[in-house]
């Protein structure tokens, strides 16, 4: 994305290859998973198929080099995808993100072999899904007080403990899991590689969710599980940074999303107050509704360029947790009240799943809460203020 200074105000100029990952994943989210992301939500079936289709489209990759399989288009690219996609179906591109986002932290701290080993399975679709283990039942936005232990036995790693809320963690190919290998705090953590199907892995029931339930998310406990040596990733006691680093790109990736379910909210709106009559007009016709589908689609659209911000610096190889942060919490704020304002738009129809904005009011309240809450961006955001 180029950043085009002069005599004119600054602009977003995207390049062309930018360009056509948007449009691929326009054409494939509005053909493929809008038609059916409904019927995905009420039967809550995992869209194996659809993620599969992703895979060959490259979108499992965008951000990863061709020599690993992935597309080589760039964190903008990756932005642009996720938006489209959460369009179509926000299920669909929770999995797509956290495929991207374990493949980009195998990619970049994983040794020559892991990488060839994992990342051309998440990226070709072989795997259809990657998971992410860091969370556990009582260390969710504290996560150093993870309590999972890793425990050295000759030439093995010996694991045990729990994960809660992982996406994705009953078809995962592999888990990225977070353990406990030396002292309390967040000097001791060190992170592993661990595939799916490995003795002492158990996978817990699906958790019932208010939204994305067309999305895997399930408990896994740890026993005894054994992996060797190499499965480490990084240096033994770094996997607290390198977490920290997942989830800088993690929250650029959700605000995406968000700005996606928003965006489909305020479409849905839209052809509705253009059908919807009465007292002999459209409500499209009277102030109050274009005022809140205006104030909406201002807030989407700041939300969209905060984002490709913090896409872009992170494409340059510059810092972008602060800006990362912001346009999460900015962006999911903004996208649950465009869902909110869709549901009031529609009045009794958008309590009911006749039209898609129930679904979208659902699917977006987790954005506010997942890879960080908006409580801890703030967080963020004001120790970068009050630092300098």
């Amino acid at each position: 994305m180029q950043l085009l200074t002069g005599m004119q105000p600054r602009l977003f100029e995207l390049t062309e290859a930018q360009q056509l990952v948007r449009d691929t994943a326009r054409n494939y989210a509005q053909k493929r998973l809008a038609p059916i992301a409904g019927q995905l939500d009420r039967e809550r079936r995992f869209p194996a198929e659809q993620l599969a289709g992703l895979a060959e489209l490259g979108m499992m990759g965008v951000n990863i080099a061709e020599e690993y399989g992935g597309a080589q288009a760039g964190a903008v690219a990756y932005a642009l995808a996720m938006m489209e996609i959460a369009q179509g179906c926000a299920s669909t591109a929770v999995t797509m993100a956290v495929n991207n986002l374990v493949a980009e932290t195998i990619a970049r701290h994983g040794t020559e072999a892991q990488k060839r080993r994992y990342v051309p399975e998440i990226t070709s679709g072989r795997y259809v899904a990657a998971s992410f283990g860091l969370s556990e039942p009582h260390a969710g936005s504290d996560a150093a007080a993870l309590r999972t232990t890793a425990r050295r036995d000759g030439n093995e790693y010996v694991i045990n403990g729990s994960k809660q809320w992982i996406t994705s963690g009953d078809r995962a190919g592999v888990i990225i899991v977070w353990a406990r290998t030396g002292v309390e705090g967040n000097r001791g953590i060190s992170c592993f590689l661990v595939e799916g199907g490995t003795k002492g892995l158990h996978v817990g029931r699906h958790e019932d969710k208010m939204g994305l339930r067309a999305s895997s998310t399930v408990s896994l406990s740890f026993e005894d599980l054994r992996v060797p040596a190499s499965a480490m990733l990084g240096p033994e006691g770094r996997g607290f940074p390198i977490a920290l680093g997942a989830l800088d790109s993690g929250r650029v990736g959700i605000a995406c999303q968000a700005i996606g379910i928003g965006t489909a909210a305020l479409d849905s709106a839209v052809r509705y107050a253009k059908d919807r009559h009465t007292f002999g007009q459209p409500i499209a016709n009277y102030q109050a509704i274009r005022f809140a589908l205006a104030d909406v689609a201002t807030e989407l659209d700041a939300a969209r360029l905060l984002a490709l911000r913090a896409a872009a610096l992170k494409e340059a190889g510059k810092s972008f947790t602060r800006e990362g942060a912001m346009a999460k919490v900015f962006a999911t704020e903004k996208a649950n009240k465009a869902c909110d304002t869709a549901v009031q738009v529609h009045g009794g129809y958008g309590y009911i799943d006749e039209f898609p904005a129930e679904r979208h009011y659902r699917d977006a309240r987790i954005t506010t809460i997942y890879e960080g809450s908006s409580e801890i961006m703030r967080i963020v955001i004001g120790r970068y203020l009050l630092a300098h």
